[in-house]
């Protein structure tokens, strides 16, 4: 009986305790907040290697022979990437090899006068040639993963830097071409510029294309900045860089397409970033060759206070002849940058650097002589003296010869424009790959100024005088000469002087660019681009010439004053810094490639 009921009652209690699961409907809400959790999707059916995060951070990575493949990653094909890009800045280095000239300006510190030797010295390229291979081996070891294990890495830079070698040094020693500052004849190409080049495209293969574009700018700017110190430097013509930058890019595309062929799949870490980008926004780099706006003339019309001046006395009748200033083609250097507000119009800016170095000063370059001297008898010849005395060298040299040593030292050879600019953008594109550009811009552009500095040293002169006055007016005698001079003598001092010998610079202007450029797109995220500009500018420049300013440290003072000073001097005015003025329209044509990263 108590089984009976105790039976009864957990059948009772069973059916208490059963659960009811409420029909579930589906329904559309709006207004609620819902939080996407990854961890719980269970759709990996499809994983990009390159989006993975390590969330246990950086660990260094030592495993230089062990190889390793993370899964997903999508073979490359030999060639794949290969852009052909460093052919054109070859050719263009190429085409302007023979743009040189050496003259004598500097002879100071036994250097040879028969060469542009300039003041400016840095030793910076020397290492920012390694940028590029040093951020790789510093990212990498520092387990900040890339494009390529160890192995892998290892074997595509030996390989760039191998047919980067060959290329420069077969050239090198076959061309024979001599630097600008006389050393050696192996000048073209640049093999520091080839090398950073190499390394810049290391760099972006490794982590500009998998992990970050700024990467790849940080490789190119600095490869650029080398090149553009080789030349500032006197080590490398602009030709020279240019083909080692074309070189550069070459052999690091060559040195992947080969790793990528005896790879093949094996050893890749990360895929390529895949990013949409339809709209053209965009920032680059560029380097460029200047051409057009070389030459600057500098005639009689052109000197100022001409007034002080006696044409008939000096021989200065304007015969329409003129002094010229011939410059090499220009380096030109930019960053540039547009938004688009969409396919086809944009706005955006650019700073450029143009810098064009001296071919020929004409005859500014004359301040180095092979017997300092003749600089003196110069001078006396046609300035202090009567137009029928000649000076006697020999009673000149008595206590000491006027000048030991003279010379020039170029401070700066190059004729250097910064501009700044902004204005519109255009684009058409032509296909996926392809794209059409020009723009309309409009800046202010500054100048900093060629300089050359005179040195001379010597033995302090001094120079005996008696002057005749007739009827209020200063002569010597019935035949209106105005001074009685005697040769120069020796006052037991020397004297040790430099100055301002000739200098070129121009007024701030307003400048007006446009051009057309054909745009590759290589790659979701990159591009490479050609291009020609056109710059436009009227420049007002000023040319101070002062040949015989060590004068005043070569005479005593009262001999300076009444030679160099006096009223009663026809010659004096000569004495002063000759200054010419002259406005220039300058036009600028500019062929030259830039590394874009779209945004």
């Amino acid at each position: 009986m108590v089984c009976c009921l105790l039976g009864i009652a957990m059948t009772s209690f069973a059916e208490d305790m059963k659960l009811t699961v409420p029909e579930l409907e589906p329904k559309l809400t709006y207004g609620e907040t819902m939080t996407y959790r990854p961890e719980l999707s269970l759709n990996v059916s499809k994983i990009d290697a390159a989006a993975t995060v390590t969330t246990d951070g950086w660990k260094p990575d030592f495993d230089f022979f062990k190889s390793k493949t993370n899964p997903g990653v999508k073979p490359y094909k030999f060639m794949d990437d290969m852009t052909f890009v460093g052919v054109p800045l070859f050719l263009a280095g190429w085409a302007i090899k023979g743009d040189k000239a050496m003259f004598r300006v500097n002879n100071k510190e036994g250097k040879a006068n028969t060469q542009l030797l300039t003041d400016f010295k840095t030793g910076i390229d020397d290492y920012t040639q390694f940028f590029g291979p040093a951020m790789t081996a510093g990212l990498k070891l520092g387990g900040y993963e890339g494009r390529s294990d160890w192995p892998r890495l290892l074997a595509s830079a030996g390989l760039s830097y191998a047919i980067m070698a060959g290329l420069v040094n077969g050239i090198k020693y076959t061309a024979k071409e001599m630097r600008p500052d006389g050393s050696t004849a192996n000048s073209w190409p640049s093999g520091h510029t080839a090398t950073s080049f190499v390394g810049a495209t290391l760099l972006h293969k490794e982590y500009g294309l998998t992990r970050s574009p700024w990467f790849s700018v940080a490789g190119y700017g600095v490869a650029t900045a080398t090149g553009v110190m080789r030349v500032l430097n006197n080590r490398h013509w602009v030709s020279d860089v240019m083909s080692g930058a074309g070189i550069g890019i070459i052999s690091g595309e060559l040195g992947y397409a080969i790793a990528d062929l005896l790879f093949k799949g094996k050893g890749l870490l990360r895929n390529d970033l895949e990013m949409d980008f339809e709209n053209p926004s965009f920032f680059s780099i560029s380097m460029g060759l200047g051409l057009g706006g070389k030459d600057i003339d500098f005639s009689l019309n052109d000197l100022q206070n001409r007034d002080k001046y006696d044409p008939s006395q000096y021989n200065l009748e304007d015969d329409g002849s003129s002094e010229r200033l011939e410059f090499r083609a220009a380096t030109v250097v930019d960053a540039e940058g547009a938004y688009f507000f969409n396919k086809y119009v944009g706005v955006g800016g650019r700073f450029r650097v143009r810098a064009m170095s001296a071919k020929s000063f004409g005859k500014y370059n004359d301040i180095a002589t092979d017997n300092p001297n003749d600089y003196w008898q110069e001078a006396f010849d046609d300035i202090y003296l009567q137009a029928n005395q000649r000076l006697d060298m020999a009673k000149a040299n008595i206590g000491g010869a006027p000048i030991t040593n003279i010379g020039g030292v170029v401070k700066s050879d190059h004729l250097a424009e910064f501009t700044a600019s902004a204005g519109l953008y255009f684009n058409i594109p032509l296909s996926k790959h392809f794209a059409i550009g020009t723009k309309f811009l409009i800046g202010r552009s500054f100048t900093q100024e060629l300089d050359i500095d005179g040195f001379a040293e010597g033995n302090v002169k001094n120079v005996n005088y008696a002057l005749y006055v007739m009827n209020g007016k200063v002569y010597e005698d019935e035949e209106g000469k105005y001074f009685a001079l005697s040769d120069p003598e020796g006052t037991g001092d020397t004297y040790s002087t430099e100055w301002n010998y000739l200098t070129l610079g121009a007024k701030s202007s307003t400048s007006f660019g446009t051009g057309i450029s054909l745009t590759y797109k290589y790659k979701s995220n990159f591009s490479w681009r050609l291009f020609c500009d056109y710059d436009y500018t009227k420049k007002s420049f000023e040319l101070t010439y002062d040949p015989y300013a060590f004068m005043k440290n070569a005479l005593t003072s009262n001999a300076y004053d009444l030679l160099c000073n006096s009223l009663v001097s026809p010659y004096h005015a000569l004495t002063d810094p000759v200054v010419y003025k002259k406005d220039k329209k300058m036009n600028y044509f500019t062929l030259g490639l830039s590394f874009l990263v779209n945004l």
